[in-house]
């Protein structure tokens, strides 16, 4: 499996608040994660990082108990992933509630572990994870916002949602409230396939189908093919304006 990840502060922005990493375990096992953050003068870069960090520590913590996670259910990996978005959103929470400059601070946080054909996901907030299969993308992450709760109660249309002035406004984040509710997915996946994991600074100017198409020529052979399909959608992000941080991450079966 191919995997790489970049990260753009983007036009508009002084400082880039959105973090990543990519981990990847003995065995066919690959971890990724990544965080938008939000707040204050350093509280947005703070938080996502952070949360990253946690994260990471507690799929470490998981991985050195249950080595490539041998033995372990899907609901288990679910549950590791649950207790990460836990711990990551204890420790933002208790940063932001002890330093005044840190106040209100939060994070949007989608993660991923795949384990051979399997991937299991989680998701806070507007930063989505894209599953590109058989020439088709689906959007595996479910929104945290304002506008995708007016579209899922059929009081707004998708179409709608896209142009709105509050599409920004999210419902949920990691580190905001003592505690937060995230949503866990899990899915199959077959050679070909490539999933990507994004902020909302590339979604706000790049359309589904062109994140397909930009990532149609990815070769799992080729590391050049998947670093140059995540440098052109970044690019693309920027032309069209750039107006927050860039993210992507694309995973390559």
């Amino acid at each position: 499996m191919l995997f790489y990840g970049k990260t753009d502060v983007g036009r508009r922005r002084a400082v880039n608040q959105d973090n990543f990493i990519i981990r990847k375990y003995a065995g066919d096992v690959l971890f990724a994660v990544v965080c938008d953050g939000m707040g204050g003068a350093n509280g947005g870069d703070t938080a996502s990082a952070v949360a990253v960090e946690v994260f990471r520590e507690q799929l470490d913590r998981s991985e050195r108990e249950h080595p490539s996670f041998f033995g372990l259910s899907g609901d288990d990996i679910l549950d590791i992933l649950s207790v990460g978005v836990t711990e990551a959103n204890r420790e933002v929470f208790r940063m932001a509630n002890g330093d005044p400059a840190l106040t209100g601070m939060g994070t949007t946080l989608v993660g991923c572990v795949v384990e051979g054909d399997r991937v299991y996901a989680v998701n806070v907030g507007d930063s989505r994870m894209y599953a590109v299969k058989g020439g088709e993308i689906e959007q595996v992450s479910h929104d945290h916002s304002l506008v995708q709760y007016l579209v899922d109660c059929g009081r707004m249309t998708p179409e709608e949602a896209k142009v709105s002035t509050m599409k920004n406004r999210i419902t949920r984040a990691v580190g905001t409230e003592r505690t937060v509710g995230a949503d866990f997915f899990d899915l199959t996946v077959e050679i070909g396939d490539r999933l990507i994991l994004c902020s909302d600074g590339l979604t706000n100017h790049v359309e589904p189908e062109e994140i397909r198409d930009i990532t149609a020529g990815v070769s799992p052979h080729d590391p050049a093919s998947i670093q140059q399909a995540a440098e052109n959608l970044i690019a693309l992000a920027n032309e069209r304006g750039g107006t927050d941080n860039i993210t992507a991450v694309i995973l390559a079966v």
